[in-house]
């Protein structure tokens, strides 16, 4: 039976900007994406099912009669929900508070809403907004850590890497190191949580890590990093100087020093050296940070809140960026002065002399340079997804 992971326009729109070019599935958080967690729960391949225009390069249902289970896409998997579901029968739905969180049966009768609801009364874990990433980042790292680990052997570390465990732990239970992964001269701290170091990685000397973290296939840390827990370095990317509770999806660079803290950044990102990002306000008050769905800045309950970057967008050296800035998709910051707390996608300039939209060919040209380098190219499906998001975005004044 396939499986799909459906967006609804309410969560992709609380999940700008990083739903801009996504499923929601596709988030990373913990060490992999929500999509890959569900197949690793219901050990069966998943199939996106986002808002209509990602569908031409995501996919889509193919036949709205044939008979599939359907989860909502920003739902993290939970072992009682898991077997719940694999005892869910056709024409079921359960529901949350009356809204399909899964259903089983044809799509048709989906959006129909012909089904039998049976409803979920305890707590499951979600992510709603986009800083929940973080927020949650430090428990589904240590969850997927056992997904992924579990009777499998981890590769040695030469005598060089200091690892300091918790004394009911055995040496190294809680630090897995994949294939083809160069770790020397490196302190790890297991304290607070299990360290997955991914295939072909590489942490260079000096470096100080914390667990619970993740440092995904190919990626990079720089000499003398300092990362703290609750972060997660998706696959491909660069990082230097000091990051605590981060989420990054993957093929972004922070590559030298400044901090960011209670971040998360999208794919393509490149973040300048000496960028500082603050994620606490000078009077401790909370914070409130931009919402697309209502088009204003929404009141939170969080007092630590630092950057939400979306895809191909940069910060030149030196910049400062302010708590709980939110930047768009495809935007350039560089100058001296702190930005404001929300740039809408494209917007290219700096505090003191202003932002101006980014010419549609000149943002395509930059972007397939970017990729090129890392042997990635972009096909006309990718790219049609920009030039709509182009086309739909607001100015920069």
């Amino acid at each position: 039976m396939k499986i799909f992971l459906f967006d609804t326009e309410t969560i992709h729109a609380n999940l700008l900007p990083l739903s801009f070019t996504r499923p929601v599935a596709d988030f990373r958080c913990g060490i992999v994406t929500i999509r890959e967690k569900w197949e690793l729960e219901l050990k069966s391949p998943c199939r996106f099912l986002p808002v209509e225009y990602l569908r031409d390069k995501f996919g889509g249902v193919e036949d709205e009669s044939e008979t599939a289970l359907f989860i909502i896409g920003n739902l993290l998997p939970d072992c009682r929900l898991v077997e719940k579901i694999k005892l869910l029968q056709v024409g079921f739905a359960i529901t949350k508070n009356g809204e399909p969180l899964v259903f089983k049966g044809s799509w048709v009768d989906f959006v129909q809403q012909k089904w039998c609801p049976e409803e979920w009364v305890e707590e499951l874990a979600s992510i709603e907004y986009v800083f929940d990433l973080f927020l949650k980042n430090f428990d589904e790292i240590r969850v997927d850590f056992k997904r992924l680990t579990n009777g499998r052997e981890s590769q040695p570390t030469p005598k060089c890497v200091k690892v300091t465990y918790s004394d009911n732990e055995k040496a190294n239970s809680g630090l897995f190191v994949e294939e083809g992964a160069l770790v020397e001269c490196v302190s790890i701290n297991l304290k607070d949580g299990p360290v997955y170091i991914g295939r072909d990685s590489v942490i260079m000397e000096g470096s100080c890590v914390r667990g619970p973290l993740a440092v995904c296939e190919g990626s990079e840390l720089r000499m003398g990093a300092k990362v703290y827990g609750g972060t997660t370095i998706g696959p491909h990317c660069k990082v230097g100087g000091e990051i605590d509770n981060v989420v990054m999806f993957g093929y972004s660079n922070k590559a030298h020093e400044g901090y960011l803290g209670n971040a998360v950044i999208g794919e393509w990102c490149n973040i300048g050296a000496g960028v500082n990002a603050s994620n606490l306000k000078n009077d401790y008050s909370m914070i409130r940070v931009w919402n697309y769905k209502s088009h204003t800045f929404m009141h939170t309950d969080l007092q630590f809140c630092g950057l939400i970057m979306g895809d191909h967008s940069k910060i030149g050296v030196n910049c400062m960026i302010n708590t709980a800035t939110v930047i768009g998709v495809g935007v350039n910051i560089h100058g001296s002065g702190f930005p404001r707390t929300y740039l809408p996608n494209f917007c290219e300039g700096s505090p003191n002399t202003g932002f101006s939209r980014t010419p549609f060919k000149k943002f395509s040209e930059v972007a397939d340079r970017v990729m090129s380098r890392r042997k990635v190219y972009p096909d006309d499906r990718y790219k049609a997804i920009y030039e709509r998001i182009y086309n739909d975005s607001e100015g920069c004044e």
